[in-house]
């Protein structure tokens, strides 16, 4: 029997190959999970640098609550840097920091306490410290209990090898010996992992021993061979499993699958011996089909990993650049925040680096995320500032207004209210919250003066009855009119109508509006009808209108000069729209749905610039007509 323990079975001989085939497995399959374990905590850290940090305790207090130490880890390291990162920034921005400026303040590293961070007064850093070291304690706790857990497995598994060697040395009934090995089998299967420096040693002598009893305990051959066949049975068909994984097209597939039928290989029991080096060289030749598929696998991943590399700089170069353009108002900052997105869109769906590069580009991505949404927070902070500014001086506005409703003094009080009508159009947004309330506050008081004005003189202008009967008779011919079929023509009577139409007084106030839309809508139906261009009906329309409120006096001229500063602000704001939408051409011009979004804004910038030139034409005509 000694000699026979220096000279183990063929299935023993192969065991250390075996063993450093699986390691060799093991190892690759571990650098897999590692990238996409990294990517997943790439990606999560892209999740949360948009929140603030009352937002980013919020989610970290929920996570603690609902979700398990193994979700936790990766989480809980993605919202620390985003945490950090405001922390930084803070720091940065305080005086007594300006006095050591250039000298760069560190992160902390993933593994880093936040207890061992230099102590701050912020009650949210606190508040964040306390929700970390719950989260380190808790998988402090796990690993301990894991490792706690591995040691029992240990003593489990010795324990089983002991009982093993005593059942080899019993001279027992058969009856009772087979089934108690039998036992000593399951319970073995049963038990978990042992820590890692023991497994390899614990698994040899295991089967060691194994092989033993069936070779040395003296049982019945019949069960022997039915044992034997039943295990051959059971190897065959996971060679044949194993074989079939040589064909998978998706390798990590084939990998993942090829480790558990090791397992089920090494809970069986042996063969025959006339077929033990057979079926393990079988085993052993599909395995090593499956790793070198594998090794290969992961070899050409580096030339995707290279022109992996190559796109995230190029994003990182989009993103820079984004930085660079700054952002006047609300407007530019949706359509730039809609550009960044994007690019971080586009950066998930782009594959792993490898592990050098791509934290060196991620970390490089990820400050000039940082950076934009940083300045972002800023101006909008600031533009707050503002708008309560504006809701101050409005409600100034307000109160001037409603201190002149009760005023007689028609010209002098028409007069300052156009003043401060002005100066409310000067000021900007206030908090949407009390937009519509300081507005109807404003409009009110102004409405309350301008119509008692206007009752006061529709009573002593009995001329204005006459205009308006002459003017309603005047829209009974427009609408009474048949086109004659020349556009020539019957454009000299529409334009005949709009010039008597002009010629005649104001009507009573109460009735200004209703009679000039009706005007408006049947001078508007008739141009319609005439078979000329969109833009010469415009042209005509507006025409109308300045003859509308043309005159001699000096009310007259203002309105024609707010119409051309209207018009020339609308020119100079088209002008930049367009500027803006073809410089943003080129920064989608390598994004996924490129092609559709620079269509959108060709369509955006035709569109414009038919606008612009219609714009031109109306300055040109009041230039023309009324300077």
């Amino acid at each position: 029997m000694n000699n026979q323990l220096q000279n183990p079975a063929p299935e023993e001989q192969f065991a250390a190959s075996q063993h450093e085939g699986e390691t060799m497995s093991v190892e690759l399959h571990e650098d897999a999970a590692i990238h996409e374990e990294e990517m997943n905590e790439e990606h999560s850290t892209l999740k949360y640098i948009h929140l603030e940090k009352e937002e980013l305790i919020d989610v970290f207090e929920k996570l603690l609550e609902t979700q398990s130490i193994e979700v936790l880890r990766r989480e809980a390291e993605a919202i620390k840097s985003a945490f950090y990162k405001f922390v930084k920034q803070e720091q940065k921005k305080k005086p007594q920091e300006d006095e050591t400026a250039g000298e760069p303040q560190q992160e902390p590293a993933a593994e880093e306490q936040p207890q061992d961070v230099e102590a701050v007064t912020d009650k949210l850093e606190e508040q964040f410290k306390a929700l970390y070291n719950e989260y380190k304690r808790r998988r402090t706790e796990y690993i301990q209990q894991l490792e706690t857990q591995k040691e029992q497995n240990l003593v489990v598994k010795q324990g089983i090898i002991d009982e093993l060697k005593a059942l080899l040395e019993k001279q027992e009934d058969i009856n009772h010996t087979f089934p108690t090995f039998r036992d000593l089998q399951q319970r073995w299967r049963d038990t978990g992992p042992v820590p890692l420096a023991h497994t390899t040693n614990l698994w040899n002598t295991y089967q060691h021993y194994v092989e033993l009893f069936y070779d040395y305990v003296k049982i019945n051959n019949e069960l022997r061979d039915l044992d034997f066949k039943k295990n051959l049975e059971a190897k065959t068909l996971l060679c044949e499993k194993a074989e079939k994984l040589i064909l998978e097209s998706n390798i990590i597939t084939a990998f993942n699958k090829l480790q558990k039928y090791h397992e089920e290989w090494r809970e069986l029991g042996p063969v025959a011996r006339e077929y033990r080096e057979q079926m393990w060289e079988r085993f052993k030749a599909a395995t090593s089909a499956i790793n070198k598929k594998h090794q290969e696998y992961f070899e050409s991943q580096k030339e995707a990993q290279r022109k992996n590399f190559e796109l995230k700089q190029q994003l990182c170069e989009k993103a820079e650049e984004l930085t660079q353009v700054e952002a006047k108002d609300t407007k530019m900052w949706n359509e730039q925040s809609k550009a960044m997105e994007e690019l971080q869109k586009m950066w998930k769906t782009i594959g792993f680096a490898t592990k050098k590069e791509n934290t060196r580009v991620f970390e490089r991505f990820r400050t000039v995320c940082d950076k934009f949404y940083v300045t972002k927070r800023d101006f909008y902070k600031q533009f707050k500032t503002d708008m309560q500014e504006n809701l101050q001086k409005k409600t100034a506005l307000c109160e001037q207004v409603e201190s002149l409703t009760g005023s007689t003094d028609w010209k002098k009080t028409t007069d300052k209210l156009i003043s401060l009508q002005k100066q409310w159009k000067e000021i900007g947004a206030v908090p949407r919250k009390q937009s519509d309330a300081i507005w109807k506050r404003f409009r009110t008081a102004c409405d309350t003066f301008f119509n008692q004005k206007n009752e006061h003189f529709s009573s002593i202008d009995s001329e204005h009855a006459e205009n308006l009967r002459q003017k309603e008779a005047i829209i009974a011919e427009i609408e009474a009119f048949t086109p004659s079929g020349n556009a020539e023509n019957d454009l000299t009577a529409l334009q005949d109508f709009q010039r008597r139409w002009t010629g005649i007084g104001f009507v009573p106030f109460k009735e200004k509006e209703r009679i000039q839309n009706t005007y408006r809508v049947a001078i508007d139906k008739q141009f319609k009808s005439l078979s000329i261009t969109d833009s010469e009906k415009k042209i005509m329309r507006f025409k109308s209108r300045i003859n509308d409120i043309k005159g001699s006096g000096e009310k007259a001229k203002r309105a024609i000069r707010s119409e051309r500063e209207k018009l020339v602000y609308k020119l100079r704001q088209l002008e930049s729209d367009i500027s803006l939408w073809e410089n943003n051409i080129g920064f989608f011009a390598k994004s996924k749905n490129a092609e559709a979004m620079i269509a959108e804004v060709n369509k955006k910038i035709e569109n414009a610039k038919e606008e612009l030139h219609l714009i031109e034409e109306k300055i040109k005509l009041i230039e023309k007509q009324y300077n």
